[in-house]
């Protein structure tokens, strides 16, 4: 077998620098054969804070990992969480009165486009563009429709942007590290990716994931990342108001909510057994109270995440599909469950649960990603000295 050489990731979220090194064995199987989890420091409110703090945590890691595997690494790859993002959706339009679509058309209206987002949003840079959506006389094509005749042709992009001063300190950074930036990836897009992969039939749907302190959703339309919102709540804010309103500490009410089913078919006077009150006097509280604190918040939190976010209206009348993740540090089979039931209720949104989507479960998603780029992307963005435009063509014509 050929041998490649190991890849270098630092994933950068809202808690960690997350770095992890892979690489293919003699049989081709690719493995993790580095991880390292250091605390952030040197980003707050998803800004780049303390440029030199960040550098000298990541310049000593990299060290640490180059000295460890006895290997120089000359790219790496980034994948990002925590920063500010914004995202564009847009269209360009051609009239052709029945001619054939030429490459020319194409050049027009990407020209078009990259004029109006540089007006827009003369701040951001691109870290991620999407051919979302190719139309033909209103009719979705799957294909760039080159040589094709009509009267009118629409091509919709999707981009996601990060703030320009952000970008251009983490490609300093690297560079004073000897590292060269081969790809930056939104960890969204790398999930929605991973999903649309494992479901092949869904190229369209919502992702939710809860965890303990934050609540994040993104939206994959036509296999392209279009959307992200993050929420500054979580699974802890259900335990707050049922410990507010019984007086149970929050360790008790893991415990009952890990071992007791929890449902609407629960009988009204039904006790929680007194086994549960080991660190704490015994009371009489109904199962049903829990289970009625929870459903009330679980409502909510879905309601402000997703069926009443205005955001997302217009997205919520082309798909009914949601991928439910939620992480925690408890068992939280039950609170899963409910958030399952509330959320299928509604609208009659289809429901899938995903477990945890962390990079070892979406390893050869990641590697595909880097190596041959994804199907709707018109840019696999690197740090290259091409214009946009110039790189628009290549991904689009070859």
């Amino acid at each position: 077998m050929k041998n490649i050489s190991p890849t270098l990731f630092l994933e950068i979220n809202d808690t960690y620098f997350n770095f992890f090194v892979c690489k293919h064995d003699d049989q081709d199987d690719l493995s993790i054969i580095h991880n390292s989890e250091v605390p952030i420091i040197g980003i707050e409110d998803n800004r780049i804070s303390d440029y030199e703090k960040i550098l000298s945590v990541i310049k000593e890691n990299i060290y640490l990992i180059e000295n460890k595997l006895n290997y120089t690494f000359k790219n790496i790859v980034l994948i990002l969480e925590n920063f500010n993002l914004s995202f564009i959706n847009l269209s360009g339009y051609k009239k052709l009165n029945g001619s054939q679509i030429l490459r020319e058309n194409i050049t027009y209206i990407l020209n078009t486009l990259r004029s109006y987002v540089d007006k827009i949003e003369s701040q951001k840079t691109a870290i991620h563009i999407f051919n979302s959506k190719f139309c033909l006389d209103n009719k979705k094509v799957e294909n760039l429709p080159i040589g094709l005749f009509g009267d009118f042709y629409s091509h919709e992009l999707s981009l996601s942007l990060i703030n320009t001063n952000d970008f251009k300190n983490l490609k300093n950074i690297f560079e004073n590290c000897n590292l060269k930036i081969k790809k930056t990836l939104l960890k969204s897009f790398v999930k929605g990716a991973h999903i649309s992969e494992s479901y092949k039939n869904i190229d369209t749907f919502f992702q939710i994931k809860i965890d303990d302190d934050k609540s994040k959703i993104f939206y994959f339309e036509n296999n392209s990342l279009k959307f992200e919102q993050n929420f500054k709540f979580g699974l802890d804010i259900i335990l707050r108001d049922i410990s507010k309103i019984t007086s149970l500490n929050k360790e008790t009410i893991k415990l009952i909510i890990s071992n007791i089913e929890l449902n609407d078919s629960i009988p009204d006077n039904e006790l929680i057994e007194e086994e549960f009150f080991a660190n704490e006097n015994f009371r009489k509280i109904k199962k049903k109270l829990i289970y009625d604190i929870a459903l009330s918040r679980i409502i909510e939190i879905s309601e402000l995440i997703i069926f009443n976010n205005s955001n997302l209206c217009y997205y919520q009348k082309k798909s009914k599909s949601i991928f439910l993740e939620i992480n925690s540090n408890s068992k939280i089979e039950n609170i899963k469950n409910i958030f399952k039931n509330v959320l299928s209720m509604r609208d009659k949104f289809e429901i899938k649960t995903v477990n945890d989507l962390s990079s070892e479960k979406i390893l050869k998603t990641l590697e595909k990603l880097v190596h041959f780029g994804w199907k709707t992307e018109a840019i696999p963005v690197s740090l290259s000295k091409k214009t946009l435009i110039s790189r628009f063509f290549e991904a689009l014509f070859g």
